[in-house]
């Protein structure tokens, strides 16, 4: 089976540890960048060894060497790389936040069913071992009926405002960039949430430098969630059911570790390490859909990548956070 050729729009930090991933795993081969500059397409294509590097981003999308791309730009040109790419007939994988918002999403994803393209959003947590795990052990009923999730994820970044954390222009904020590995935690396990009470400290940039969150489901299930740009914080989550809770710890950043602590019985520890930094995981799954003609993946559907774009947008319209050209 030949290898699935990549190309990667971006040449940031995360750009680079996905391409480190994926050069690393024989099923796929990067064959080319692009980037907003030629020499920083260069540079990124002698580090990875990418034949192809293209100083803008159309040309990456019309390489006829490239079946796949990974769209690793700031926030507010997700959407529009994804739907450059769909419409030069390539599959993609985009990373997370999946837009800016829900109208961004709902248009992504209208394109890629029309012309029958594999989409998915990068959201890496959904494909690391332990995450398959813990979907083993909810639907084998481990803790009983789930009744909280509770989750945090937040770090200290040094400020800055022209940064794409703090940066409006930039999609910037504690809720796209790190608000919503919880927010999708939550919807993994207990689907969109019937009502939504959210808070925020707004900053000087204009962003929300950190936020609370709290979600009501129509079974009576509750989600507690914390994301933030100024402090640091566990970044762990808790699913407690009526026989038990799974904690994991910690999720968000290369999670291998989990405690099953049952009512009667005793409690499991689950170690499940990996090499890499994390990335081969969403694209071993991509390039299995795209092998298996799939259009989405079963563990990251658009409808459910379409509903968290619209709990985001719920959670912050109370703030009066909105972003340029919204």
């Amino acid at each position: 089976m030949q290898p699935v050729r990549w190309g990667i729009i971006g040449t940031g930090h995360i750009a680079n540890k996905f391409a480190e991933d994926l050069t690393a795993m024989p099923e796929a081969r990067l064959v080319a960048v692009g980037s907003r500059s030629t020499t920083a397409a260069e540079s990124f294509g002698a580090r990875w060894r990418a034949p192809h590097c293209h100083g803008n981003y159309a040309a990456l999308a019309e390489d006829q060497e490239v079946e796949a791309v990974y769209v690793a730009v700031p926030h507010p040109f997700h959407a529009e790389n994804s739907l450059r790419c769909l419409e030069a007939g390539k599959a993609v994988l985009c990373e997370k936040p999946f837009a800016i918002n829900a109208s961004q999403a709902e248009q992504v994803i209208r394109c890629a069913r029309a012309r029958k393209l594999l989409l998915m959003e990068g959201m890496w947590t959904r494909a690391f071992p332990v995450m398959a795990r813990l979907r083993q052990l909810l639907a084998e009923g481990a803790v009983g009926r789930v009744r909280l999730v509770a989750a945090d994820f937040s770090f200290r970044c040094m400020f800055s405002p022209e940064g794409r954390h703090f940066n409006r222009a930039l999609g910037g904020g504690a809720l796209l960039d790190v608000g919503i590995y919880p927010v999708s935690l939550a919807s993994m396990i207990l689907g969109a949430p019937a009502h939504i009470c959210s808070g925020a400290e707004m900053g000087a940039s204009g962003v929300d430098y950190q936020a609370a969150m709290i979600f009501h489901y129509q079974n009576g299930a509750v989600a507690t969630l914390f994301a933030g740009l100024r402090t640091d914080s566990p970044s762990e989550a808790e699913i407690i059911g009526e026989t038990g809770s799974i904690k994991i710890h910690p999720i968000w950043w290369k999670p291998s570790r989990m405690t099953l602590t049952p009512a009667r019985g005793k409690t499991g520890h689950f170690d499940l390490p990996y090499a890499g930094n994390g990335f081969q995981f969403e694209a071993a799954e991509f390039m299995t859909c795209l092998r298996q003609g799939r259009l989405e993946s079963p563990i990251m559907p658009l409808d459910e990548t379409l509903a968290i774009m619209k709990t985001l947008d719920a959670v912050r319209a109370p703030w009066g956070l909105r972003y340029p050209g919204e």
